[in-house]
This record gives structure tokens, sequence and C-alpha cells, in this order.
């Protein structure tokens, strides 16, 4: 029996007009003040969901789309509000893209969202995958081999400051603490001040190209995927991929544990962001959705009656 209802809301505004005859997305531009929306807009999402007994919320971390699509760009300071605004529901961080970080200020910042929520805001981490914000950042986006063994270390910075007491890290990019004099001493290893309460931290990954070099290391860390493109057809290669990845490490997962299967595929993506073509395409109807288990729901409210 299904127990537990989530939700994605990557932070779109009020749109105009929708569907595939409608401006396509890079003609779109919005003022400041509608883009300011997206965050009343969460907020009766988190309220509705709570009210409703939903388990998680999950918020997408996004920079600079005037577009008026994914508008909210900290993911992890919306949570601590609406964990303010509501009594129970989870906030889900899908994802904080790390190389848009330093890596210690995405720990200390989730530490202390852990803490304040009283652990109501589950951890995420992404490569990214939009040009305009990773480079923009300062980080690869167009090089992805470099993109991926930045992250890489990025993660491993982040579950050690999460999980250890002190630590210390040499690296490509990274070499934590510096060797600096400090009140007398030379710095040799750190400590995160504070460190979230909830051990170990519940983390979660997208899955997208599925390959082994990847998805060990999600095993390495213990981080759930989940599966970005495919829903249509459930991503039968990913789900199990990742399992095999369990069965390397020794973890012997079942079957789609610690997996979630949402999200289109690359193509259907971007023939979604123009006009018309999308049946070419295969977007994924309502249709689609329902024949391999897909749940919606919507709230009616009744006519006002006398």
């Amino acid at each position: 029996m299904i127990r537990k209802f989530s939700t994605v809301y990557a932070g779109h505004v009020d749109l105009g007009d929708m569907g595939q005859m409608a401006t396509p997305a890079n003609e779109r531009r919005y003022s400041n003040e509608h883009l300011a929306s997206v965050f009343e807009k969460t907020e009766a999402i988190a309220r509705c969901m709570d009210e409703h007994g939903y388990h998680t919320l999950w918020l997408a971390e996004h920079h600079f789309q005037h577009e008026g699509y994914e508008c909210i760009p900290n993911i992890l300071m919306a949570a601590v509000h609406l964990s303010h605004l509501t009594s129970r529901l989870r906030i889900g961080c899908g994802f904080n893209i790390t190389p848009m970080w330093h890596p210690l200020r995405l720990a200390e910042d989730f530490a202390t969202a852990d803490i304040m929520t009283g652990g109501r805001v589950v951890f995420g981490v992404g490569r990214g995958y939009h040009t305009r914000e990773v480079e923009t950042f300062g980080s690869p986006m167009l090089d992805a081999e470099a993109n991926r063994l930045l992250f890489e270390e990025q993660v491993d910075i982040v579950m050690k400051a999460f999980h250890s007491e002190t630590f210390s890290h040499q690296g490509k990019h990274y070499t934590l603490p510096p060797a600096v004099p400090y009140r007398g001493y030379e710095l040799r290893e750190l400590t995160l001040v504070p460190r979230p309460l909830r051990q170990p931290v519940e983390c979660w990954q997208p899955v997208v190209s599925a390959s082994a070099r990847g998805l060990d290391f999600m095993m390495k860390h213990r981080i759930k995927g989940l599966i970005g493109g495919g829903a249509a057809t459930m991503a039968e290669r990913s789900i199990n991929a990742y399992q095999e990845a369990s069965e390397r490490a020794g973890l012997s997962y079942k079957l789609g544990e610690g997996l979630s299967v949402p999200g289109l595929t690359p193509e259907q993506n971007t023939a979604a962001m123009g006009r018309g073509g999308w049946a070419a395409a295969g977007v994924p109807t309502v249709e689609h959705y329902a024949k391999v288990g897909a749940w919606f729901a919507k709230e009616v409210k009744p006519a006002f009656t006398r």
C-alpha cells in the first residue's frame, strides 16, 4: 500500500500561456515583481501539502531564470522558512548544485537547516546542467569530465564534514585546511560547527547516465537516486544498474530500493522548449504516466452555495 506522497515544485511562476503552442522558453521574460511571486506560490503549495498529509515537497536550485520556470536560487533558505509555516511536511533539496557552492558553506548551511527544522530538510546534491548557471559561478559545465571531477571531490568533502568530528582534505581543487598559522599553532584539521544532528545524513542525487562510475560513487556515500529522464518507460536500465552497483558495494539493495523515478529525456526537454512537435519527440502525456503507475491529485474546491 502506498503510504507516502510527495511532489516536485521546481519553482515556476504563474505563466500566461502553456502547452506546445505557447510562447517558447527563450521568448519569455517576466518582471522582477512577478518572478518574486514564486515564494508566495511555494508557501501556498507547502501549506496545502502539509494540510493534506503529504510527506515531502521537493524544490530545485536554479539561477538567472528570467523565463519564469525555475526561480528559487536558495532552497535551503526556503526550506527553513517553509518548515516554520508547516507542522510536519519535509522539504527536499532536489538538488543543491555543488559546483555552484563552496562545499563547506553548503555543509554548514544544511547543518543549520537540519537543526533549525528538527530534521525536516532532506539533503540532495547534483552536478547541474544549465551552462548559464554553472559556468557563471566559475565552475565547468561544458567540460563534463571536469564537472564530474569537481563534483566528486566536493561531495567527498561534504560527507567528511558531516560525519567526522575532525577532518582534512587534500585534492585537486581543495586543500582543507590550508597550512596556515592560527593562534600559535599550524592549522591541520577542521571541525564543521555545527554538524547535522541527524546522522548519517540522508542524501539524494539525480541518476542520468547511470554510468558504473557515477553509481559506484553514490554507493560509496550511500546516496539515494532520483532517476531523471524516462518516467514514461520507467527507466529499466537505470533501475537495474543501480541495483547492480549496490551489489558491487556489498549492499545488495532490492530492485528499486533507494530510488525515485520521474522526469523527461533530454530530447523531450528540448522539444518542450519549442512550439509544437511534442508528439514526435515522445513528450509524455497524462495517459503515458497513468500506464506506468504515476499518481496525480488535484484539489477541487466546491462551488459556493447558500
